[in-house]
């Protein structure tokens, strides 16, 4: 049986003027759920966050956090959510720790060992006591979050945590946020780090223009059908014939291949048709897709 939403949007709309940023928005996350929330620059992915934390109000609908709508219940609800979205604000002149400190007093305190829990956690022991001007971006990124997890909350909101990480970095966020899930936290992950998401989300959103476009598990549009790729002798004037079709209007040429869907995802029905054609490919196979390919096709390559 399901459980409760942690996190729900309801018909959630935002506009500035004529300018739609967040349009008709129904969402639903679930207790321990590691959800992706995905779209390109200027879909609306920031300002769906900042309402959800209160920081700006919807021009209609709403969200609800652990079963209260946010704008009514705001000073009830935020103590249970951490957050870090876009770049954390930190104190320059301070110690990673003072940082923590200085938010701890404004929660009211937290005890000691809290403290030596999250800077543990991000793994920032050994540097906690160096002032903060000294750390790199994917350092103040840790201790965001280090600053986001003070409150122990059930519910994360990230926007782009693996922001200027490495490599090991980014390796280091993936276990964090997984041992978060299933330490039972509902962690809402917005990233462009697509291949990240893949490995560690189990379902993921995708806007584009403020709509929702696409609302799946990861493993299910993984497994969707994708595109073939073909070999022949003139790969424009094949791309160009396939076009013509409805399903095959995301034709292309790409290395000298032609890339295209198939009809009814069948990769059958594609070489039949081919073969009634005329066409001599030298090779059909299914391309691999990966999510950032899914995000592409869906966005229509926006960035």
């Amino acid at each position: 049986m399901p459980s409760e939403p942690v996190l729900r949007t309801v018909a959630l709309s935002k506009s500035y003027g004529s300018r739609v940023a967040v349009d008709n928005l129904d969402l639903e996350v679930s207790r321990g759920e590691l959800f992706g929330f995905l779209g390109p620059n200027g879909a609306g992915k920031t300002t769906t966050i900042r309402i959800a934390l209160g920081l700006v109000a919807p021009t209609t609908g709403s969200v609800e956090i652990l079963g209260r709508e946010v704008r009514r219940h705001r000073a009830r609800i935020l103590p249970h959510v951490g957050a870090l979205v876009e770049a954390p604000a930190l104190y320059g002149y301070l110690s990673g720790r003072d940082n923590l400190r200085v938010i701890a007093d404004l929660l009211g305190g937290v005890p000691r060992r809290r403290l030596d829990q999250v800077i543990e956690t991000v793994s920032l022991q050994g540097r906690d006591r160096d002032r903060v001007r000294t750390y790199s971006l994917g350092m103040k990124q840790r201790l965001g979050l280090a600053i986001a997890l003070l409150n122990d909350p059930d519910l994360l909101i990230l926007d782009e945590p693996a922001n200027g990480l490495d490599p090991a970095g980014i390796v280091e966020m993936r276990d964090l946020l997984r041992g978060l899930s299933a330490a039972g936290k509902t962690v809402f992950l917005s990233s462009h780090v697509l291949s990240e998401v893949q490995q560690i989300c189990t379902r993921v959103a995708i806007i584009n223009h403020g709509r929702l476009i696409r609302l799946a598990p990861v493993v299910d549009l993984l497994e969707s059908p994708g595109d073939f790729q073909v070999k022949v002798d003139d790969p424009q004037a094949l791309a160009l014939r396939l076009q013509a079709h409805d399903w095959g209007r995301q034709a292309r040429v790409e290395d000298g291949l032609v890339v295209t869907p198939a009809p009814n995802g069948r990769g059958r029905e594609l070489i039949r048709l081919l073969v009634e054609w005329g066409e001599q490919p030298d090779s059909v196979s299914e391309r691999q897709r990966d999510l950032e390919d899914i995000f592409l096709s869906l966005t229509g390559g926006d960035s």
